[in-house]
């Protein structure tokens, strides 16, 4: 006793203490009860409302007191402690209980409509009930006995508010039995009962069904009897009627219960019965269902590559490894213990995961090049689990530096890092050349590295060097090898770079310095010519070539002797490839000015090759036709004549001529360029392969440069075939030649061919044009610009219309007549065959005499030597087709071009019969125009594409395809 009475008063301060000793001099101190270790003591003070009660643990020297005090030790603990000692001395005897004031009692009845409340004062049966409030029975303002309340008393006056008897109101139910909780005398029509604040609620039982669950919702077996004011009696115990929470979808299933199979389990723990435990009693009878963990969720990454593509999927998942993943805002549970779901930390992760790299869960996301390496850096930089052995491949090294070795042995270009990469193997930090160049052609600063990872192009150095490094690429052969047509390009790059110049290129210097230094080489001695100097220097660059193992394309003008140049540099058994027109006129070349080389014309039926023959003629039909006999002969030269035959690189003669086996090739055309650069291609890519590279190459680093007008596109292109290409034009080396001069010769349209003319513009024009502009097919466009053409030169052309003549078969008769009649011979060209067949009548009318030559000509030598002779006709009719190319037709002085077409090189190609070496008469070159028709809008665009800046050769064989922005300023 005296242990616990010095613990307390060294725990309360002296202003508490001398309050205590005034509460035991005023007798408020009283015993309700003693045991062995513990007493009960009770301070009541008149006056107020609240009598704290004490307990002192005597064994354990503590105590405690249930009034509001905060204070270790209050003054009601010490009024008890002190009473206590001064009764166990003797100084004072202490009240019991029984004999001091009384407690509260609570008795509830049953009655009608519920349960009826009524306090009373005292234990005993009898004990009269408290009338008003605690605190006028306290205080004496009311007659009774005196009484000792406790909090849990007030605290039950508090939950009445204004009641004070009678049947319980169902609003205050809940709230007066959570205040008789702590009450210890309460009855029920005199039973001992206790009353509890839990709710009665329906109770969730979960229970093993077959590898699942079933879930059903139950009454509390528990419930003796149920009073109509919320009130129910669960065994000895009162508890109010808890509030119905379930969904209607919960209380139309559970009753008869639900069954959650394994793969919902993870809904089942986490989501179903966290929210039905919020609602109801929950009872789970199964030791199956596996527990649940309380931790974050997280980004995981699965990481894939695929050559130069990083593949991301990102899922979020919680547990590591994954226990479960969120899929489609649901729950699925992978293995282990069940996370409890943090929404609101998704909700933040899956926010930061699309602000810093744009993703989202479950959408997987390919990066390409550069994003790759863009993007595996912000990765690394996720606080999260992230696979950085998978992000090794997309990590940028030191920046790459170009080194330059022609030694030989490779290709002598190499692309390396300037250092080593952290996190690879050594010999890891070397690109290869051509994504090197393609990414600096494409605008990308990164490449992939062999070893692994990306580094940084050089970008100045490829801006110097790029197109040269991307033409050496182009020419390598499938084994990676630089063909010997490549090593003017290589020497121009190492003097570049100030390095020496490749092994071998000193043989080829000529050929990089415009040929200055050519060796004269020894001419045939069986040759019956005097060569002029131009042609003379053309034989010396041919040896060279032939000797140099490289090919050549001859591109001199139209008429300065290809033929005698080309016939001066054979050697060995030649295949020489002309068009039928000309194979004549190789013949009768060879027979002239090489008489000992021997001849076999493979041609006709009943053709053979001949193995002893120095020269062997064939044709372009016969080249397809026999290419596997042709292409099974190692040709020591082979020499396509008129080599615009093969421009066209699908083409089945052009594929049978890539395949013709020669030591020497070369091709003789006076206009290597007709339509598109693509023909030039062509033409090399039988004379020297590689040099020019692959045909999609080509077309993207020259073709469509150059037609786009990109600069430095065309001077590039230039550089590179200049070493196998010799162009001379004749006002250059012939300018003994008497002047061309060219006139457009105007007419106009009679009354009916004019109706005939407008009436096909009408009826087809405006549909076509505007087909046009939307993108339609251009053949409908080509169609009516045929008609249109047709219409202009002769109404009888026209499918359905009958005409005599037409103005421009007039103009030309009148022009004929007078020329003739001066002692002048003429060319007249058309494209149309038919309307030579309308032409031939107006000459014989007129007494004109006239020779043919087209497409159904058998004796096209004959047709010729009349022609050419000087008492032959003053007219000849030739078709463009048949007779602009491969003929020598210097008789004549006048060309007539009847029917104007938008390619001038054709144009040229027919005018240089006549404008050619051996003519001493000036050529006058006429072109018969049809007054406000479609022909003038030609003559226009005839204009725009001579002016079309020069594309490979510099003069005005260029690009002139009629593209469909031509066809619109034709038609529109």
């Amino acid at each position: 006793m005296d242990s616990l009475f010095d613990a307390v008063r060294a725990a309360c301060s002296p202003g508490v203490w001398s309050r205590g000793v005034e509460l035991v001099r005023a007798n408020c101190v009283t015993r309700e009860s003693a045991g062995d270790d513990e007493i009960v003591m009770r301070v009541v003070a008149r006056g107020r409302p609240i009598s704290p009660r004490v307990t002192l643990f005597l064994d354990d020297d503590d105590w405690d007191c249930d009034c509001p005090s905060k204070l270790p030790a209050c003054e009601h603990v010490a009024a008890a402690v002190i009473a206590l000692r001064q009764a166990a001395r003797g100084e004072r005897e202490l009240r019991q209980g029984a004999l001091g004031p009384a407690q509260l009692g609570y008795r509830l009845r049953r009655a009608p409509g519920g349960l009826a409340f009524l306090r009373v004062v005292g234990r005993a049966a009898d004990a009269p009930p408290l009338r008003g409030t605690i605190a006028s029975a306290t205080t004496g303002r009311r007659d009774g006995p005196e009484i000792a309340a406790t909090q849990a008393d007030l605290a039950v006056e508090l939950a009445l508010g204004t009641f004070r008897d009678g049947t319980v109101p169902r609003p205050i139910a809940a709230r007066l039995l959570a205040a008789l909780e702590r009450c210890s005398d309460v009855t029920l029509d005199g039973e001992p009962v206790r009353a509890s604040r839990r709710p009665v609620l329906p109770i969730a039982r979960l229970e093993d069904q077959g590898e699942g669950f079933r879930l059903r919702v139950e009454d509390d077996p528990d419930v003796r009897e149920v009073f109509d004011n919320g009130i129910v009696l669960c065994g000895d115990t009162l508890r109010p009627v808890g509030e119905q929470r379930l969904t209607g979808r919960e209380l139309h299933e559970l009753p008869e219960g639900r069954y959650y199979p394994p793969e919902q389990v993870a809904e089942l723990v986490t989501a179903v019965l966290p929210s039905l435990r919020e609602r109801v009693e929950v009872d789970i009878r199964t030791r199956r269902l596996p527990e649940t963990a309380s931790e974050p969720p997280r980004i995981a990454f699965d990481l894939t590559r695929h050559g130069e593509t990083l593949s991301v999927l990102p899922t979020l998942v919680y547990g590591d490894p994954p226990t479960a993943r969120i899929d489609a805002g649901r729950l699925e549970h992978l293995r282990g213990a069940v996370p409890v779901r943090d929404e609101r930390a998704e909700q933040a992760l899956l926010r930061r995961l699309g602000r810093e790299l744009d993703l989202a869960p479950g959408l997987r996301a390919r990066f390409e090049g550069e994003q790759a390496v863009a993007f595996a850096k912000r990765l690394r930089r996720w606080s999260g689990d992230v696979d950085r052995r998978a992000l090794a491949a997309f990590r940028e090294a030191p920046p790459l530096v170009a080194r330059l070795d022609a030694s030989g042995g490779g290709f002598p270009v190499s692309f390396e890092t300037a250092g080593e990469m952290v996190g690879t193997a050594r010999g890891g930090g070397a690109a290869d050349p051509a994504a090197v160049v393609r990414a600096w052609r494409e605008g990308r600063s990164l490449v992939p590295l062999a070893g692994g990872g990306w580094s940084r192009i050089p970008a100045e150095w490829l801006d110097r060097h790029g197109h040269r490094v991307a033409d050496l690429l182009a020419a390598r052969d499938e084994a990676g090898r630089l063909p010997g047509c490549a090593l003017p390009d290589l020497a121009a790059l190492c003097e570049e770079l100030g390095d020496p110049p490749p092994p071998g290129f000193d043989r080829l210097r000529a050929l990089a310095t415009d040929f200055a230094g050519l060796p004269e080489v020894p001419l045939p001695a069986d040759l019956r010519a005097t060569l002029r100097q131009y042609q003379r220097r053309g034989v010396d660059w041919l040896a060279f070539l032939r000797e140099a193992g490289l090919g050549a394309m001859l591109a001199d003008d139209m008429g300065l002797g290809k033929t005698l140049q080309a016939l001066c540099a054979i050697r060995g058994r030649t295949l020489v490839v002309a068009p039928t027109s000309v194979l004549t006129n190789w013949s009768e070349e060879i027979e002239r000015f090489r008489p000992k080389l021997t001849t076999c014309v493979y041609h006709g039926p009943r053709r053979e090759l001949d193995p002893d023959a120095d020269v062997t003629l064939t044709t372009y039909a016969l080249l397809r036709l026999d290419a596997e006999p042709l292409a099974a002969v190692r040709w020591d030269t082979v020499v396509l004549d008129e080599a615009q035959a093969i421009k066209n690189p699908d083409s089945q003669v052009a594929r049978a001529a890539y395949r013709l086996d020669a030591g020497f090739r070369v091709t003789l055309t006076g206009t290597p360029v007709e339509n598109r650069l693509d023909e030039l291609w062509s033409q090399f890519h039988f004379a020297n392969r590689g040099l020019l590279g692959g045909r999609e190459d080509f077309d993207a680093r020259y073709a469509r440069p150059i037609a786009d007008g990109e600069a430095g596109a065309a001077p590039r292109l230039r550089e590179r075939i200049r070493p196998f290409v010799l162009r001379r034009l004749k006002r250059e080396v012939a300018p003994e030649l008497p002047p061309r001069t060219e006139v457009v010769l105007h007419c106009e349209l009679d009354a009916d061919q004019r109706q005939v003319y407008d009436t096909v513009r009408a009826a087809t024009l405006a549909q076509v044009v505007e087909r046009l502009r939307q993108g339609g097919s251009v053949l409908q466009a080509l169609e009516a610009l045929l008609r249109l053409r047709q219409a202009a030169c002769h109404a009888a052309l026209v499918p359905g219309q009958q005409a005599a003549s037409s103005a421009k078969l007039e103009l030309l008769r009148e022009t004929l007549e007078t020329i003739a009649a001066e002692g002048h011979k003429a060319l007249v060209f058309s494209q149309w065959t038919a309307l030579l067949d309308l032409i031939e009548p107006q000459l014989e009318a007129a007494g004109i005499g006239f020779v043919r030559l087209d497409g159904s000509t058998r004796d096209r030598a004959g047709v010729v030597r009349a022609f050419q002779d000087e008492t032959g006709p003053p007219a000849m009719l030739i078709s463009l087709k048949a007779g602009g190319t491969g003929l020598n037709l210097t008789a004549a002085d006048h060309v007539f071009i009847v029917d104007p077409w938008w390619n001038p090189a054709v144009e040229d190609q027919a005018a240089d019969r006549a404008h050619r070496i051996g003519q001493d008469k000036p050529v006058m070159v006429y072109r018969l125009v049809a007054e406000q028709t479609v022909e003038e809008r030609i003559l226009l665009l005839q204009k725009k594409k001579r002016e079309i800046a020069d594309a490979a050769l510099g003069d005005a064989d260029r690009a002139v395809s009629l593209s469909r922005e031509d066809l619109l300023a034709l038609l529109d």
